[in-house]
């Protein structure tokens, strides 16, 4: 049992943190999707579902581009997948 416990030591000392997004990154979103869209409803939900869905990191990609920032090319495939699984939640007849 204790070789088990080292080896998962080692696997959070080397792998990056999973930061979730943050209070003021949610207030963010909202506040971006609303001069886009000005649907509290959807915004709102959208918001709570990328708490969910994303990190911290990723959602600043997602705030640039609602914003109008070009995603980067490894960004492309995450934020397609998140713009899916959002919408899944929040517009489910989409």
């Amino acid at each position: 049992m204790r070789p088990l416990l080292v080896v998962a030591l080692l696997l959070c000392a080397i792998m990056p943190a999973f930061a979730a997004p943050t209070q003021a990154q949610k207030d963010e979103f909202y506040a971006v999707c609303m001069g886009i869209a000005q649907d509290a409803k959807l915004c709102g939900c959208k918001a709570a579902a990328a708490m969910d869905l994303i990190d911290e990191r990723f959602m600043g990609v997602v705030i640039a581009s609602m914003k109008g920032r070009a995603t980067a090319p490894e960004d492309a495939a995450p934020y397609n997948s998140y713009v899916a699984r959002s919408n899944q939640i929040c517009k489910p007849n989409y």
